[in-house]
C-alpha cells in the first residue's frame, strides 16, 4: 500500500483516508482513538521526550492497564527512536522498580490504577525516572497537562524505536532482551506487520481482537502491526470468555490471538452461549504462549473451523515455528515447522539427538540476542556451537515438525526417572470436572521427588476424597504410573500470568514452607 503523506504512523505518514478511522477501540465501552488522534498524541509525547533530553537509543517505561493510551505511548517511542518497556501491572513495587532500574528508564508513565502500587518503590531508586500519569494520581504529574505545551503536528526525521521485553520471571528475576536499533526511518522495519500481511492476509480492513494484557509481547507487537497496516485493534480491558464472543460479533472481528487457558474458558461456556453470537467474520485465530492440550485444540477446530493457527516463539526471539490447522490435524500436538531459525534437539552434553528423541530445543541461524547486563545467563542460554535455547524440551519428527514436551526447569526426578509434568497437566485439564491444573515435584524421602497436582475444579464440583479418587483413576487410565500424581490438593484459583503462563514457583514455594 502506498503511503505518501508527510509525517505519521507509516513510512512518510498515514493515508489521509485513515484519519477518522478508529485505530484502537476498547471492546467493552466502545471508546476509540482514531488514527489522527493517535498520531497527534504520539507527536506531542515524542516532543515531550525530546524536551526532557531523550534521544534515539534512550529508554522509557510504561505501567498501564489495558486502555486507549497503550498503543499511543508505544507509537510515541517509535517516533523518536526510543527503547520502551511495558511493565506488568501485576508486579509489586519492588519488582517494577527492578525493571525500571535495570533498563535505565528515564521516563515512566503510569495511571491512577497502577501508580499506588509502584511509585513509592520507584522513587526510592538511586536515579529515579520522571513519572507522569495518564490520569490524576496523587504525587504524579498529569501527562495531559505536560503535553499541552507541545505541538502535535508531525515530527521530522522520525526513527524506528523498539520494544525491550523482559522474560516473565517464572523461574527467577525477569531478564531483559535488548535488540539493536536499526537507526532507519519509522516504519521501515515493521517485521510483525509484514508477517501479518503475508502469513495471515491482514490489511487495512482487518479487525484484530486482543483479549490479553497489552504489556505482553503478542498484544503489543501484533497490535502495532495491525495499526501499521491501517487495520483496527479491539482491546479488551480484561479477558472474559462470553465478552470475547460479544466483541467478535459486535466489531466483526477478522483476526484474534489467544492462549490455551482462554480456549479452556471459551469451551467451558454453555452450548446456549456458544451459539448465541455470530462468529462468521473470523478468518484467523492464532494461539501461542503455552502448550495446548490436543483435545482442547481439536474442540476449538470443531467449533470455529480450520482457522486456528499456532506459532511457537519466545521473548528472546531466537526462532519461530508455525502451523496451520491442516498441518496440525496431520500431526496433532505439533507447534509447527520453522519459519525463523533452524531447530535442533540436544542432550545434556550438547550432542544433537536423532528424530523423535526428547531433548533441549535450540535454534541456529536465528537472530542473535543477549540478556541485558547478564553475561552469565547469556552464556548459559547458548550451546558450544553458539545455538540458543530458552529451556524448552521437545523433539522433531521426520518432516521437521516440532513437538514440545515441557520446560527443562519443570522436570521432576522421581526415583531416578525424569518426569515432565506438562503431559499430566494436559490430561487433567481435559477432565470435565477440572478447570485448571498445576503439576510439579515436591520432596519425597525415598523417591527424591514425587508428583503433586494442584487442581482448580469447575464451579459445579466440590473438593472431596471422592473426586481425588476419580481424578487418580482417570490419570492411571491415560498415563504411565510414574506420571500420575501421588498428592492432589485443590485451590479456588491457580497463579497464572494473563498470558497463560503458570507461576509454579509460587506453589512450589508454598510446599517448601510447609516442609520447613
Amino acid at each position: 500500500m502506498s503511503t505518501k503523506t508527510a509525517g505519521g504512523l507509516f513510512p512518510g505518514g498515514y493515508l489521509p483516508r485513515f484519519a477518522e478511522k478508529p485505530a484502537v477501540i476498547m471492546a467493552e465501552s466502545g471508546n476509540s482513538l482514531s488514527f489522527d488522534e493517535l498520531d497527534r498524541f504520539a507527536n506531542q509525547l515524542g516532543r515531550l521526550y525530546q524536551w526532557n533530553g531523550l534521544k534515539a537509543g534512550d529508554h522509557v517505561a510504561y505501567c498501564l492497564e489495558n486502555r486507549l493510551e497503550c498503543p499511543a505511548v508505544q507509537w510515541a517511542a517509535h517516533y523518536v527512536g526510543l527503547y520502551y518497556t511495558f511493565i506488568s501491572n501485576r508486579l509489586t513495587g519492588a519488582e517494577a522498580a527492578y525493571i525500571v532500574e535495570n533498563c535505565n528508564a528515564q521516563i515512566l508513565i503510569v495511571s491512577a490504577k497502577t501508580a499506588p502500587n509502584i511509585v513509592n518503590a520507584i522513587r526510592s531508586l538511586p536515579n529515579p525516572p520522571k513519572i507522569f500519569s495518564v490520569d490524576a494520581s496523587p504525587g504524579c504529574s498529569k501527562l495531559s497537562d505536560a503535553l499541552a505545551a507541545f505541538d502535535n503536528t508531525p515530527l521530522q526525521n522520525t526513527l524506528e524505536g523498539s520494544d525491550m521485553l523482559y522474560s516473565s520471571g517464572t523461574t527467577g528475576k525477569p531478564k531483559g532482551v535488548k535488540p539493536n536499533l536499526t537507526g532507519k526511518p519509522l516504519g521501515s522495519t515493521s517485521l510483525i506487520g509484514s508477517l501479518l500481511q503475508q502469513g495471515f492476509a491482514a490489511d487495512e480492513n482487518s479487525v484484530y481482537l486482543s483479549p490479553a494484557p497489552f504489556y505482553h509481547a503478542a498484544p503489543m507487537k501484533w497490535g502495532q502491526g495491525i495499526i501499521a497496516l491501517g487495520g483496527t485493534m479491539i482491546m479488551m480491558e480484561k479477558f472474559d470468555a462470553e465478552s470475547c464472543l460479544q466483541a467478535i460479533e459486535r466489531y466483526s472481528v477478522t483476526h484474534s490471538q489467544w492462549v490455551p487457558t482462554m480456549f479452556h474458558r471459551l469451551l467451558s461456556l454453555s452450548n446456549e452461549i456458544k451459539t448465541r453470537y455470530n462468529l462468521s467474520s473470523q478468518t484467523v485465530a492464532v494461539h501461542a504462549a503455552a502448550p495446548c492440550p490436543i483435545p482442547t485444540k481439536q474442540a476449538m477446530i470443531d467449533w470455529w473451523g480450520p482457522i486456528i493457527y499456532e506459532y511457537y516463539s519466545c521473548t528472546e526471539a531466537i526462532g519461530m515455528t508455525f502451523t496451520d490447522t491442516n498441518a496440525w490435524l496431520k500431526y496433532p500436538g505439533t507447534v509447527g515447522r520453522a519459519l525463523l531459525g533452524t531447530p535442533h534437539i540436544l542432550d545434556e552434553e550438547g550432542n544433537e539427538l536423532p528424530t523423535g528423541k526428547d531433548g533441549a530445543v535450540y535454534f541456529s541461524d536465528g537472530p542473535s540476542f543477549s540478556y541485558h547486563k547478564d553475561d552469565i545467563k547469556t552464556a548459559q542460554a547458548h550451546s558450544k556451537s553458539g545455538w540458543a535455547t530458552v529451556g524448552d524440551i521437545g523433539h522433531l519428527n521426520k518432516e521437521g515438525f516440532l513437538f514440545l514436551t515441557d520446560r527443562q526447569s519443570n522436570m521432576i526426578i522421581s526415583g531416578g526417572v525424569n518426569v515432565y509434568p506438562q503431559e499430566t497437566e494436559n490430561t487433567l485439564c481435559v477432565h470435565p470436572d477440572v478447570r485448571d491444573a498445576a503439576v510439579f515435584g515436591i520432596p519425597h524421602a525415598d523417591l527424591g521427588e514425587q508428583v503433586c497436582a494442584i487442581i482448580q475444579l469447575e464451579s459445579h464440583v466440590s473438593p472431596s476424597e471422592n473426586i481425588k479418587e476419580k481424578l487418580n483413576a482417570y490419570c492411571r487410565e491415560n498415563l504411565s504410573p510414574i506420571k500420575c500424581p501421588r498428592v492432589i490438593e485443590f485451590r479456588e484459583t491457580l497463579p497464572r500470568e494473563p498470558n497463560g503462563k503458570l507461576l509454579k514457583r509460587l506453589l512450589k514455594d508454598e510446599f517448601t514452607l510447609k516442609q520447613n
